[in-house]
């Protein structure tokens, strides 16, 4: 009975793009390529960008503290946005037309599962850095086994949150709540998606106000004085660095959830369309802002991204190495262990 009055269940993408009027077109636009072109270069800076924060975390000991971890498990969740918008780019314009129902929910599902694991791993931070803040401490005093279910409890949140339209919620068999940006969505589900999502972003800003309003009326009184002048000094560059972060999230977000609830209160004079890519390219664009702000903003973090940009290049050189010097090392690394190292190695040369 359900599988009667379900008008939409089997039909193509293209029969869902039909139904909302939104543009589908076989051949390949000038647009087009200029999508594929930009967008593949930059996904794959934003893998690799976030990848090496990511390396620099597990390298560096002074990066071994919960505030970190959840920076890191960040630079994860920009790096699965890498390859989030890797894969749309790969499934959008003409390729679209051969998606199957399935295929173009999961293609959705990857970029809303990206966008939670952010908005709740930046909400920890929030919180982290309240209570940090609050009780004048550098770090938290919470275990490596709290922070390493928070970060499972996130991507576990994320992945539920990203198969919530897959699971039922689209419109499917309901094709008069159909959204315009995204055809297979329900109207409903985009309001609900969006203001979830402003609403934690106006909490975390909340959040911080209140930690620099008291940062700010502490240091008047000299409260930072309480703790090591350096460590007071880190404390406040980290907490800046944490609401730059936030900063960049918001602004480059907010466009695009702004336009998926004009989509999905049916605004028709708002011409969704015409700002939908601009602002799916400003979201883009926050996974790779990260990055830079901690190359920036972390002295230590810069440091760090040069050892390891240093020792991939030392390993690259090592393996250009002609045969001789790599014979004379062995030698060497042979005689240290033989103790007649001065006559061999000196042979050897």
């Amino acid at each position: 009975m359900h599988s009667e009055k379900c008008e939409g269940l089997g039909q193509n993408v293209t029969f869902f793009y039909a139904q909302s009027k939104k543009n589908i077109s076989a051949q390949w636009k000038s647009i087009d390529f200029v999508v594929v072109g930009l967008g593949v270069p930059v996904c794959i800076l934003i893998i690799l960008a976030n990848l090496m924060v990511m390396v620099a975390i597990i390298w560096n000991r002074r990066f071994h503290f919960p505030i970190y971890y959840l920076l890191g498990n960040m630079a994860a969740a920009d790096l699965f946005a890498g390859i989030s918008y890797l894969n749309l780019i790969f499934h959008t314009g003409p390729w679209t037309i051969g998606l199957s129902q399935q295929q173009w929910l999961v293609r959705g599902a990857l970029i809303e599962m990206s966008l939670t694991a952010s908005v709740v791993n930046l909400l920890a931070v929030a919180l982290e850095r309240h209570q940090t803040i609050f009780t004048m401490q550098l770090h938290s005093t919470m275990s490596n086994r709290r922070v390493v279910l928070l970060i499972v409890a996130i991507w576990a949140l994320a992945i539920i949150m990203g198969l919530v339209p897959t699971m039922g919620w689209n419109c499917v068999c309901q094709l008069d709540q159909c959204s315009t940006v995204a055809p297979l969505y329900s109207r409903s589900f985009l309001v609900f998606w969006a203001l979830l999502n402003l609403l934690t972003f106006s909490i975390m800003v909340a959040i911080y106000t209140r930690i620099f309003v008291y940062v700010r009326r502490k240091s008047q009184n000299m409260a930072l004085s309480s703790i090591p002048v350096t460590d007071g000094d880190t404390l406040v560059g980290l907490m800046k660095t944490v609401s730059m972060i936030l900063g960049a999230f918001v602004i480059c977000w907010t466009p695009g959830l702004v336009i998926l609830l004009l989509d999905g209160l049916k605004c028709t004079e708002c011409q969704v369309l015409k700002y939908e890519k601009y602002c799916l390219v400003v979201a883009e664009c926050n996974s790779l802002v990260n990055p830079i702000i901690y190359s920036c903003r972390d002295k230590d973090m810069r440091t760090t991204f040069k050892r390891i940009l240093c020792f991939l290049c030392r390993r690259g050189r090592e393996q250009e190495d002609d045969p001789s010097t790599v014979q004379c090392d062995t030698l060497k690394r042979e005689c240290l262990l033989t103790d007649k190292c001065s006559d061999k190695y000196n042979n050897a040369l």
